[in-house]
Formats: C-alpha cells, sequence, structure tokens
C-alpha cells in the first residue's frame, strides 16, 4: 500500500514539473511586434528595413511619448541625452547591398541603425554604423554614418508605426517612417 501512495505521489509530483515548465517555457507576446519591409529600385539595389511596431493606444506620440528634441537622460544613459529609436524594442534599421543616396546624400552599402530627432516641424534622421542597440541608450553620435534634416509631414493616423516606400519612379522612391498622424518622409535612389 505504501508503495503504491509512493507511486502515485512521484506521478503528482512529475505532473506538477511539467505543467510548471511547460508553461514558464510559453513565450509572451511583446506587445510591439516585429516587422519588416523591403523595395528594389534600380537593376539590383536591394533596401529593407527591420522595426518593431508600437501602437498609439490612444496616447499623445509627438511631444509626449517620443518628446521633441533629446530624450532626456536616464539609468542606462548616463543622463546624457539620446534620440529616439524610431520605433520600439531594439532600434530600428535600414540596410542596403549598394550605396544609395538619401536626400542626395552618399550612403554606402550596409546595415545601420536609424535614429531620430523630432521636432515639431522637421525631424534630424541618423544612420547609425552601430546596429543592434536595445533602443538609443547606448546611441554614440561618433558612430553616424549619416544625418538629414527632412520636413514631417501631416497625414491620416496610422495606430501601428511602420516603415514604407512611396513615389516609386524606377531607381528612386519616397522611404518613410508613419506613425500616429506624421510621416517623416525621405528620398532614396540608386547610385548606378
Amino acid at each position: 500500500m505504501l508503495n503504491k501512495i509512493n507511486k502515485f505521489a512521484l506521478l503528482a509530483v512529475l505532473i506538477l514539473f511539467f505543467t510548471i515548465n511547460t508553461r514558464a517555457q510559453e513565450k509572451k507576446i511583446p506587445p510591439s511586434l516585429k516587422a519588416s519591409i523591403s523595395q528594389s529600385l534600380g537593376v539590383d539595389t536591394e533596401i529593407k528595413f527591420e522595426f518593431s511596431r508600437p501602437g498609439v493606444k490612444g496616447r499623445t506620440i509627438w511631444g509626449d511619448l517620443v518628446p521633441y528634441g533629446l530624450t532626456p537622460g536616464n539609468k542606462y544613459s548616463d543622463n546624457k541625452p539620446f534620440p529616439w529609436r524610431a520605433g520600439a524594442n531594439k532600434n530600428s534599421t535600414l540596410e542596403t547591398n549598394k550605396a544609395i543616396l538619401v536626400e542626395g546624400k552618399k550612403l554606402p552599402a550596409g546595415k545601420y541603425g536609424i535614429h531620430m530627432i523630432p521636432n515639431e516641424k522637421e525631424f534630424i534622421v541618423i544612420f547609425s554604423k552601430t546596429d543592434s542597440l536595445w533602443g538609443s541608450y547606448q546611441y554614440n553620435e561618433a558612430d553616424d554614418a549619416l544625418r538629414i534634416t527632412v520636413a514631417a509631414k501631416a497625414v491620416s493616423h496610422e495606430e501601428w508605426l511602420t516603415f514604407g516606400f512611396a513615389d516609386l519612379a524606377g531607381t528612386s522612391a519616397t522611404a518613410y517612417l508613419h506613425w500616429e498622424k506624421l510621416m517623416i518622409p525621405f528620398k532614396i535612389e540608386t547610385i548606378e
């Protein structure tokens, strides 16, 4: 009888262990899902954005959740102000297999972290040689490959942050970030 009780106790413990272990291994879905979009330009130039997509969720985005100017320092940045990561989670990236022109300025082939310094009417868009930061907390201006300044454009509401391409013209396009009621467009052209 005692041996039978021990077997049941062992079986109960094993079932409990596997139930707890299975639940611990379930992955929590992040609130900002990963996304990517790519576009071919010219003969063989490939451009790809990778980003996470936060939602507006009734919040005021520009000037509030994403402050204008540099973000005030916090515990991650040694109290140094830093730009916005242009998305959520890991900073957004742009990858190109060939050198391109961005707003008329050359950006060599490679993968770049995208950071932005928002202002009410225009944004500074930064392409950093460091493409794997979690956010912009450790951003270093010395790693900038290119900085451009572009006018922000008022547009219809977009709940989920997105990057995309518009005005396709064979060897050029307008790349953009669109979130809430703002679009940050910048012209991309092939170098052929």
